[in-house]
C-alpha cells in the first residue's frame, strides 16, 4: 500500500466508523466550534493531542509547531502562525486553558541543545528552536555534569516553562488572565511509557498523572 492508499484508507475507515457514529455532532460542529482548551504541541508524528486526551471533534483547538515553542510577543509584520492561533484561540473561541504539551525525545528540542554545542543550525529549524536559547543556556550551565540524554529531558522540560513564561508577554493573554481566568498549564508526555507528566502550580515540577 502507497502512502497516498494508506490515507485514503484511513479515510475510509473514518466515514465508517468515528464519523458514522457521530454525525449529529459534526453537523452541529459545521455551525461553529466552542473548544475549551488549546493545546500547543510539537508536530512529532508520534504526539497527537487529540489521541492522547481522548478528545472528540470540536473538542480541542491545536497548534503544532517544532518543539512545541511559543513565542515571545512581537510586533511586526512578519509571518507568526502560532501567534496568530493564540490570537484567534483567546480572542474569538475564548478558548479556558492554554496548555504547552512537550514530549520525550524531541527532534527540536535536540537541534537546540546541538546549537548549543556549536553545531551549525539548519535554514529554518535553527532560528525557530533558537527560542528555547534562555532554557538550553541554564540547563547547560546547570546541568553540564549530566548526560546527554538528562540534560535533553531538562531542557524539554524547561523550554515548557519558557513557553508559559512567553505567553504572558502577548497583552491579549494577560487581558483575558485577569478578566475572564484563562488559565495557563504545562504537560509534558513520555513516548516510550505513554505517560503524562501535569506542571504543578506551586511546586513548578511535572507530576505523573495516574493512568487509572
Amino acid at each position: 500500500m502507497t502512502p497516498r492508499e494508506r490515507l485514503i484508507d484511513g479515510y475510509r475507515q473514518f466515514r465508517n466508523d468515528a464519523y458514522a457514529s457521530q454525525v449529529a455532532a459534526y453537523r452541529r460542529l459545521a455551525a461553529g466550534q466552542r473548544p475549551n482548551s488549546m493545546i500547543v504541541a510539537c508536530c512529532d508524528s508520534r504526539v497527537d493531542p487529540a489521541t492522547i486526551f481522548s478528545a472528540g471533534p470540536g473538542e480541542l483547538f491545536v497548534v503544532r509547531n517544532v518543539a512545541n515553542l511559543v513565542p515571545p510577543f512581537s510586533n511586526d509584520t512578519f509571518h507568526h502562525g502560532t501567534s496568530a492561533a493564540l490570537e484567534f484561540a483567546v480572542e474569538n473561541l475564548k478558548v479556558d486553558q492554554i496548555v504547552v504539551m512537550g514530549h520525550g525525545d524531541c527532534g527540536g528540542i535536540q537541534a537546540c541543545m546541538e546549537a548549543g554545542h556549536g553545531k551549525p543550525a539548519s535554514y529554518f529549524v535553527g532560528p525557530w528552536v533558537e527560542i528555547a536559547a534562555p532554557a538550553r543556556d541554564e540547563v547547560l550551565m546547570t546541568s553540564h555534569r549530566d548526560s546527554e540524554a538528562d540534560q535533553r529531558r531538562s531542557l524539554e522540560r524547561a523550554a515548557i516553562l519558557l513557553s508559559l513564561e512567553n505567553l504572558k508577554t502577548f497583552p491579549f493573554v494577560r487581558e483575558a488572565m485577569k478578566t475572564r481566568g484563562l488559565r495557563l498549564e504545562g504537560a509534558w508526555f513520555s513516548v516510550a511509557e505513554g505517560a503524562l507528566y501535569w506542571l504543578d502550580d506551586e511546586s513548578h515540577e511535572f507530576r505523573l498523572i495516574p493512568a487509572d
